[in-house]
């Protein structure tokens, strides 16, 4: 492993390639640290740090996961590339039922950059919207309990902030373009697992305060709770990587084709059905419907109902716990349906000649199909629903009390985007590394991305 990774300065190409997406990283970085402009920075980071006694209560805690803190400071990057990945799955699903955006799909490169071009318009577009409403919420002091963020309210101050962040946004999308083009990996996953990762050494300084090794009258996390969080850890990115790289394969049998004086086909392959064919996109859905309540009560405090909606849905209560658990297996369900077209992949082994041994061509292999996808699908739902969990149990008072900040390393939506991304990284390091010569990263087997 060790060797592999000094192979990488090895090969002038991947070389470049990696430090280039270092730089980009870092560029991404600093700008999470510059101020928008007419924003009391010092109050609005106080209001974040009073609602961040129940981390990820309100929307706000994804996308601040996503601005990798770059929210919680109001800079210029403090939308993230949420409108991105907003952008993204709404395109996604319209081209189900858009049947132009359904062809520009079929059509290869050239349908792939259009869509790519519509992608960055949506992202414009929602990156508008949501920056005016944000505008008007930093304005308005009952949102901040009576603080005022924003000494000098105004179309001046809404206009200057839509442009700002907006710009912010497009420059983060510019940033991934360029990784994707010039350096290693997929630029938004990487840029997204940047800002996740800018987390870490304030969880681990939180976990050294509690440890407090010398001074144990103010130790708050007892040892043989540290040790049994450091085993819960590996044993979880295990799982997380197992699932991740999880595949049924489902044996292909082309039939023999004599073309002229030429044989083709005649070879045996598999067709891979991923165990996790949504990825992330479930938990990400289900914590924005959850989450919707108490967002909008936290705008209205004097709405009753509302509040005591999002006081049931809060977290940590069996109802939060059981219904975020149950959107969850809807959404595995609902995106894999959508990503996955039985009847269509159906169509084109017939097309190649292909068929599964012991089923027929045709309609009866769609439903075939269709059952084992189901099947892998609700394991791939129920595992999911058990990472999301995790972290909420794990700082319950009633099992190891510990701060949220420390707890979403050990699952949801940010474990599995950072054991994911790095799958792929490793991938395409590795692959270029065998391309030329050297070893890859494991001496048996092979590593596979999540698009593998």
């Amino acid at each position: 492993m060790i060797q592999a990774f000094g192979n990488i300065f090895k090969v002038p190409d991947l070389r470049i390639k990696v430090l280039f997406t270092l730089a980009i990283v870092f560029i991404y970085r600093v700008g999470s640290f510059i101020p928008t402009p007419g924003i009391d920075g010092a109050a609005l980071s106080q209001f974040f740090q009073s609602i961040s006694r129940t981390p990820g209560g309100t929307l706000f805690g994804i996308i601040g996961m996503f601005s990798g803190g770059a929210l919680e400071k109001a800079t210029i990057f403090a939308l993230g590339i949420m409108p991105y990945i907003s952008a993204s799955i709404i395109l996604q699903l319209l081209t189900v039922v858009i049947p132009y955006l359904e062809k520009l799909a079929k059509e290869g490169e050239e349908g792939r950059k259009k869509i790519i071009q519509y992608t960055r318009y949506g992202t414009i577009v929602l990156s508008i919207i949501q920056t005016f409403f944000i505008a008007l919420w930093l304005e308005n002091p009952n949102s901040f309990q009576g603080t005022v963020i924003v000494p000098n309210p105004g179309w001046g101050f809404r206009l200057m902030t839509m442009l700002t962040l907006t710009t912010g946004t497009a420059f983060i999308m510019w940033l991934g373009e360029q990784i994707d083009q010039y350096g290693i990996g997929n630029g938004m996953s990487i840029i997204i697992t940047a800002g996740i990762i800018a987390s870490l050494p304030t969880a681990l300084w939180q976990t050294y305060i509690l440890l407090s090794p010398f001074d144990p009258s103010h130790q708050q996390l007892a040892w043989w709770k540290f040790a049994l969080m450091c085993v819960l850890f590996v044993f979880t990115i295990t799982c997380v990587i197992l699932i991740i790289q999880g595949q049924r394969k489902i044996p292909v049998q082309y039939a023999k084709q004599i073309r002229g004086h030429r044989m083709y086909g005649g070879q045996s392959t598999y067709l891979p059905l991923k165990v996790n064919q949504a990825g992330v996109i479930p938990i990400i859905f289900a914590q924005s419907v959850i989450l919707f309540p108490a967002t909008i009560a936290g705008f209205f405090p004097k709405a009753g109902a509302l509040n005591s909606v999002a006081q049931w849905l809060s977290m940590g209560t069996i109802s939060y716990s059981v219904i975020y658990a149950l959107l969850i297996l809807f959404f595995t369900f609902f995106y894999t349906a959508i990503t996955f077209n039985p009847l269509e992949v159906s169509e084109n082994l017939q097309k190649y000649g292909g068929f599964i041994p012991g089923i027929r061509p045709g309609k009866n292999t769609a439903e075939f199909l269709d059952y084992v996808m189901t099947r892998i699908a609700a394991s791939g739902a129920v595992f999911l629903a058990i990472i999301a969990l995790l972290p909420n149990i794990i700082s319950s008072p009633r099992v190891l009390n510990i701060p949220f900040m420390i707890a979403h390393f050990f699952g949801g939506t940010g474990l599995l985007i950072i054991v994911g991304v790095m799958l792929d990284v490793m991938q395409s390091i590795e692959s270029q590394l065998l391309m030329r010569h050297y070893d890859g990263f494991i001496k048996r087997g092979k590593l596979k991305s999540r698009r593998g």
